[in-house]
């Protein structure tokens, strides 16, 4: 006869702890390769860190050109969600942001000096990757938009 609290031989709930341990460092090592990233317009977005996600192109073109070619660049691929002007800045700065194929582009347009203006292009997926084409592709249709001027 056995008794009812005997030690039973199955190893089920230490499978069990170690199910669970192997999710939770999965989990936190997951978080530890998202964090804050910040975009070309000084603001921030979750995103992973250390990735390559910003082309830029510089050109001699005014700034106001240049800023209106890149407007009419996000509207005509996407969305515009936002337009301003970084007043921090010792150079004049406008940035541009907007959603293309389900992607966020911040576009950043910087007079470097009164005849070249600098333009850079960020792109994030909506789960914090970078989308390095897309930002090529925009960055292109400004420059293209601003040879048809």
């Amino acid at each position: 006869m056995k008794p009812l609290d005997a030690i039973s031989e199955c190893d089920c709930i230490a499978l069990m702890k170690m199910k669970i341990f192997l999710a939770l460092i999965g989990t936190v090592s997951t978080l530890a390769l998202l964090g804050c990233v910040e975009t070309v317009s000084n603001r921030k977005t979750v995103g992973v860190p250390y990735i390559k996600d910003t082309i830029e192109g510089r050109y001699e073109r005014p700034l106001d050109q240049v800023h209106q070619a890149a407007l009419d660049v996000i509207k005509f691929n996407g969305t515009l969600v936002n337009e301003s002007i970084i007043h921090s800045e010792t150079n004049t700065v406008k940035t541009v942001e907007g959603r293309v194929n389900q992607r966020n582009v911040w576009v950043r347009v910087e007079q470097v000096d009164p005849k070249v203006t600098s333009v850079k292009v960020q792109t994030r997926t909506p789960n914090g990757g970078s989308d390095i084409d897309l930002a090529h592709q925009i960055e292109k249709e400004i420059a293209l938009k601003l040879v048809s001027r």
